[in-house]
């Protein structure tokens, strides 16, 4: 009875490799008649008894799969597919040390990487031109198939993932980020460099050996290498900025909390964490993340009047002035922090108002506090006008400014203010 078991599995080995091997002579006639939604049925129909197929047979399914996903390079192939599939052949290869097809599909993939890479370049020229999201997302879907085709070659992948968030594709810039993110890419390369000596123009080289012999042939002088740095700090960036344009704001909290674990000083993690929390209404902790943003960048304006503005909304006007103000000393044309000054200012006539409201029967008393109220318009009236010297159409200054003169009784600039106000209005 055991020898007749051993011997039924044996026949049903037997007649396994023969099924196999009639559905892929099947499909490499197809192949070879460019009947290829043929062979893909034929190998399908193999592909079931693949787990009992010797490595001759394997490796022979992996090639003609990728020959008949390849249509002999059409158009209409797609890049994805025929890179997973000639990577299958030559990983199986490689695993076997039995190299019969690897050397063929290596060829083909890199005439492929070159034709493919050159039309997402393409792509994304035209996409840089027009802003269409079509574009861009057609030319990352393009770099995305390079890498596909040649898995070592990273940096298309990043370029990928980039391009889809330009295109707004955000939830295929977030699993290429997180792809990047995952094998530990850095983007850290060399790159070798050399002046081309018949037009004076840099020429880029595939490695060193390339360069050195263009130089030696006299045909490029002044060879260098330039080492890109890390990529790393950006990858969590865009990755954040993809959930947070998705309002996936925990998502984007958490991925930059990562970030900032791995680039603790890191002034671009952490003004995205100010403006996700912005963004989250949690406006103490957008304030906090922007005064820490000025100890690690204490010369840039914009943190300075972000911060005012904060303490502004918290009715905290000496503070905020102080914070305009120093805006203003950094950068000297700041039209929107002289405005904000001003504003401020006339914040502080708000408390007299109400007393004055309160006082409309006893006139001393109101006549005092409108005097007040005067004297603080006054000292406004300065920042208002300076930003408006450097903000003129700015309509909004203007109808503040016209506002402060009528009050102040100062006819003639209220006629000046005015002709200006008409003009903006057309």
């Amino acid at each position: 009875m055991r020898k007749q078991l051993i011997l039924l599995s044996a026949l049903f080995v037997s007649v396994t490799m023969f099924g196999q091997k009639a559905e892929l002579k099947t499909a490499e006639k197809a192949i070879k008649s460019n009947d290829f939604a043929g062979a893909i049925t034929a190998l399908n129909a193999a592909e079931g008894l693949l787990a009992n197929a010797d490595q001759k047979l394997t490796a022979k399914f992996y090639y003609l799969k990728g020959k008949a996903v390849y249509q002999n390079g059409s158009e209409s192939a797609d890049p994805l597919e025929v890179g997973a599939a000639f990577n299958k052949l030559i990983d199986y290869e490689k695993e076997t040390n039995k190299a019969k097809y690897s050397n063929e599909f290596k060829g083909l993939i890199n005439t492929l990487v070159s034709s493919v890479a050159a039309k997402a370049s393409s792509d994304y020229s035209l996409a840089s031109q027009t802003k269409e999201s079509s574009d861009y997302i057609s030319a990352a879907k393009k770099f995305h198939a390079v890498y596909s085709l040649s898995p070592r070659d990273t940096s298309f992948l990043d370029n990928a993932a980039l391009v889809y968030f330009f295109g707004k594709d955000y939830e295929n810039s977030i699993t290429l980020f997180q792809e990047l993110l995952d094998i530990n890419y850095t983007g850290i390369s060399t790159i070798f460099i050399a002046t081309n000596k018949e037009n004076g123009k840099d020429v880029t080289y595939a490695d060193k050996k390339a360069m050195n012999l263009q130089v030696k042939l006299g045909l490029a002088e002044n060879p260098r290498e330039e080492v890109k740095e890390s990529r790393r700090e950006m990858l969590f960036k865009y990755l954040a900025q993809n959930y947070s344009a998705l309002k996936n704001y925990d998502k984007a909290l958490e991925v930059i909390t990562q970030g900032r674990e791995e680039f603790p000083a890191s002034y671009s993690l952490l003004i995205d964490e100010a403006n996700v929390y912005y963004n989250l209404g949690d406006t103490n902790k957008f304030k906090e993340r922007l005064q820490e943003a000025i100890t690690l960048n204490p010369t840039e304006p914009t943190l300075y009047y972000n911060v005012g503005v904060m303490n502004m909304d918290q009715k905290k006007i000496d503070e905020a002035i102080t914070y305009f103000k120093k805006a203003i000393e950094l950068k000297p044309d700041y039209a929107d922090a002289y405005n904000n000054i001003g504003a401020a200012i006339i914040e502080k006539a708000n408390p007299v108002i109400e007393e004055m409201n309160k006082s409309l029967s006893d006139f001393d008393k109101y006549d005092k506090l409108q005097a007040q109220q005067f004297e603080i318009y006054k000292e406004a009236i300065p920042f208002y006008e300076k930003a408006y010297e450097l903000s003129p159409e700015s309509i909004n200054i203007v109808q503040t400014l016209m506002g402060l003169y009528e009050n102040l009784d100062m006819g003639s600039k209220l006629e000046e203010i005015r002709v200006a106000y008409d003009k903006l209005k057309g």
